[in-house]
């Protein structure tokens, strides 16, 4: 499968940056990493392209954000793409568990995150049995999310009668909720702000809830990543750079302007709502976390059997980041 058929109909962010000079003769290693998500979730990527972190460390990276994992997976999978940002969903371990060698090599973000955005009409979440939810995807982040949160609260798809609908990105379920054609979704901090100031419910910021989960975090397969070790670990150096360069407070104009530029934000208002959750779901030691891997294989293995032979400590690799750490970078 071609790239560019893979990638029909979906938004490319190429954000080339060369703000940062590679020195010397260093060749430069272009590389292509995927992501389903479309929210503040990837603001160290945006920062690291527009600030040129990835050059840095002789880094040409292209960031494609694309319709949805299994998108990704196959891109993965036919070696068009490196990388993949994203969490532990049923695309991945879909892919996996039909023998993808695929692996986390870094954790960026290791818990729930986002709110569960409703209707005003809806107070708690047992008003949601019996209604629709807007997710991205069957099995996706924006579903697997909203059912560990359902699962959190006692609730059961299937027996309290939720129906799930496939919208797409998160400005589409956004809109979708807020013409109530759908009851609920799960939203990013950026695009639920503008919902809570129209009167719409949180039912809840998933950040808050002790839900073990492995959320945004670096995939690759083992074949690229035993092959090209360096280049793992100069994109985590990188993504590190930019992490540090967010969290600090000068930075945040800088921030703000790739937040826009990435998430294709009219007002400086909502990027600072993302902005502003950035310091609470970074981590700052990027470790791949095979507990919150493990609990999405409890989840889906309930009704797929080869997901749940998976055994999470085959799905992380934390070499390339315990090296990191040696070096001092965090």
């Amino acid at each position: 499968m071609k790239l560019q058929l893979a990638f029909q109909h979906l938004l490319f962010c190429s954000l080339m940056s060369a703000a940062v000079p590679v020195w010397g003769a260093q060749p430069v290693t272009k590389l292509i990493m995927t992501s389903g998500s479309f929210s503040e979730r990837d603001a160290g990527n945006y920062v690291a392209q527009d600030q040129g972190f990835f050059r840095r460390y002789g880094l040409e990276m292209t960031f494609v954000i694309v319709r949805n994992g299994p998108v990704g997976m196959a891109a993965l999978a036919s070696g068009e793409t490196q990388l993949h940002s994203g969490s532990a969903t049923g695309a991945v371990l879909g892919s996996a568990a039909e023998g993808m060698d695929l692996v986390f090599v870094a954790g960026i973000i290791n818990k729930l995150i986002g709110n569960i955005m409703a209707s005003p009409k809806i107070k708690a979440p047992a008003d949601l049995r019996g209604k629709v939810i807007a997710v991205t995807s069957a099995s996706g982040g924006s579903w697997m999310f909203t059912n560990l949160a359902l699962e959190y609260w006692g609730l059961d798809a299937k027996r309290d009668g939720i129906t799930f609908r496939i919208l797409g990105d998160e400005s589409v379920r956004s809109q979708a909720l807020l013409n109530e054609t759908v009851a609920a979704t799960h939203l990013g901090y950026t695009f639920s702000a503008p919902l809570v100031s129209k009167g719409f419910t949180n039912l809840g910021d998933l950040a808050k809830l002790p839900i073990p989960f492995q959320s945004t975090g670096v995939l690759t397969t083992r074949r690229y990543m035993n092959s090209s070790p360096e280049v793992i670990e100069n994109v985590l150096r990188g993504l590190v750079d930019s992490l540090n360069f967010i969290a600090q407070p000068e930075n945040k104009p800088a921030v703000l302007k790739s937040l826009m530029k990435g998430l294709r934000l009219k007002n400086t208002e909502q990027a600072v709502e993302g902005y502003d959750t950035l310091a609470g779901i970074y981590e700052r030691k990027i470790y791949p976390r095979a507990d919150g891997v493990r609990n999405v294989i409890r989840l889906l293995g309930q009704t797929n059997e080869k997901i749940r032979k998976l055994k999470a400590e085959e799905l992380v690799d934390d070499r390339f980041v315990r090296k990191l750490e040696k070096e001092g970078r965090f």
